[in-house]
């Protein structure tokens, strides 16, 4: 999955760091992510390349944000768009996800997660104010009220139900992504889980499930989520789907031998329908 990187080590926790010559500064605008001219390899711009780009025009660097290491790596994020950048371009989120090498898909996962948070939170929810960084902890903090605001995670259920030698996989409606999926969507307030997967099951596709066991997780830094894998098996009776048209364009039942093959070694969803096939069903 994306957080798979050994031997790479991700490092998340905060200091007050500085740029060094090497470190990777990445800029983002919409759903896009600056890189230079990349093709199937990542290619991040350098602090070194700021300050000179900088140096030419005259003009002040830039703040830089820190955001995490992968081994001794740092990166930070930054607004670049008053420089004139060097050769490149900003590539849509979804492109980087099929090119390598996959820490740098991991790193511009949760950078976008951590951009949006600071993108997001500029005045204090509570009486307006500007937020300041503080230099502890990743953490926004209002010099008036005392409001201190963290980073925001989105629990959020991946649903394979099962039935028999045959899983349910869906595709959704009017999405970017149109490979095989499966069921899912958010937890709720003051709703488990548990309860999130008979609630989504039975939105979308209209069925009740039961046998409900625990997979696996993994950070999702595109939707600044923490997706929760469960199995869970069709409860007797009818197997018919009513499909929730607005959220799915496809819900159908795929025997374990015809599930696809996860062309890029990312997701939980890809990796819980291909556990299902490798163990012929039996999960």
């Amino acid at each position: 999955m994306i957080q798979d990187i050994a031997p790479h080590k991700f490092h998340n926790e905060y200091e007050a760091k500085k740029p060094d010559q090497h470190s990777y500064v990445l800029a983002f605008r919409e759903r896009q992510v600056y890189l230079h001219n990349a093709a199937e390899t990542i290619d991040f711009l350098t602090y070194e390349e700021i300050q000179n780009l900088c140096k030419k025009k005259n003009i002040a660097i830039p703040q830089m944000i820190y955001l995490f290491s992968v081994d001794e790596q740092k990166y930070f994020l930054s607004n670049l768009n008053e420089i004139e950048l060097p050769d490149g371009g900003y590539y849509n989120l979804f492109a980087v996800r099929s090119m390598q090498p996959k820490e740098h898909v991991m790193a511009v996962s949760t950078a976008w997660h951590l951009y949006v948070w600071y993108r997001d939170h500029q005045f204090c929810g509570r009486c307006g104010a500007r937020l300041q960084h503080d230099t502890g902890m990743r953490m926004l903090a209002c010099p008036s009220c005392g409001n201190q605001v963290f980073p925001q995670i989105a629990p959020a259920v991946i649903v394979g139900v099962t039935h028999g030698k045959k899983i349910l996989m869906t595709k959704y409606a009017g999405r970017e992504y149109k490979r095989y999926a499966l069921i899912a969507g958010f937890t709720e307030i003051g709703e488990t889980p548990e309860q999130t997967v008979r609630r989504e099951v039975m939105e979308e596709v209209g069925l009740q499930v039961h046998n409900i066991r625990y997979y696996g997780s993994q950070p999702w830094g595109f939707d600044s989520n923490l997706l929760l894998g469960y199995y869970c098996d069709l409860q007797e009776g009818d197997e018919q789907i009513t499909l929730d048209q607005e959220e799915l364009s496809l819900a159908e039942w795929v025997d374990y031998r015809h599930v696809p093959e996860d062309r890029e070694g990312l997701s939980l969803t890809a990796e819980m329908m291909v556990h299902f096939r490798d163990n012929k069903g039996k999960v």
